[in-house]
């Protein structure tokens, strides 16, 4: 499991990048016609892969998050995530699916949002020198995802809760209630997994 989300604090992006080295599985997406299936990390290369894939597949709106533990390059996830609301996407994460992280920051990007009944939602804390909840709430540092949680329509109450939620070498999984208090769907999410069913998936 991907477990550091965002920026490494006051560190390049490349940093964390380097920290996880081959540790991880690239995005990959494949395609029925009308909905694009993604799985691994968001990296640099994500959204030129999407971007093929979309020029391949023009008809598909639906992106299902089949399993997606986070970014290792959390400025390419925001830009990846923006194109993915431009292009008027909904995003699903199937029964069996889990995101997490970046991943479920990812999630947010749809135009309509659906999590099926047994999905699994992680969120936590950014991490480096110091974890994302150690630092004051008007430093600066909040603000690239403040920012972008208000364009996808999603209460910045959500970005403190991640921060609060788990440390950043650890997981918090979401309930119903948790994704509901959010407003994270656009439609009722029901019988999410439990943390040890998300833990060991």
């Amino acid at each position: 499991m991907i477990s550091l989300k965002r920026l490494l604090y006051l560190a390049p992006i490349a940093a964390l990048s380097a920290c996880l080295g081959a540790d991880y599985e690239p995005m990959q997406f494949t395609s029925n016609g009308t909905e694009i299936v993604a799985r691994g990390a968001i990296d640099a290369g994500t959204l030129d892969r999407f971007l093929d894939i979309t020029e391949r597949h023009p008809d598909a709106r639906t992106l299902v998050l089949e399993m997606v533990e986070g970014s290792v390059d959390d400025e390419a996830n925001l830009i990846f995530s923006r194109e993915v609301r431009k292009r008027g996407f909904t995003t699903v994460v199937p029964s069996q699916g889990l995101i997490a992280s970046g991943g479920t920051d990812l999630f947010l990007a749809g135009v309509t949002r659906q999590i099926a009944p047994g999905a699994c939602v992680g969120v936590h804390s950014w991490g480096g020198d110091v974890e994302g909840r150690d630092v004051p709430r008007t430093d600066p540092v909040h603000q690239e995802y403040l920012s972008y949680y208000d364009v996808m329509g999603t209460p910045q109450a959500f970005y403190w809760f991640t921060l609060d939620a788990a440390g950043a070498d650890e997981m918090h999984w979401m309930s119903t209630a948790e994704v509901a208090r959010f407003g994270m769907t656009t439609a009722p999410a029901a019988g999410l997994a439990s943390a040890a069913v998300c833990d060991a998936r």
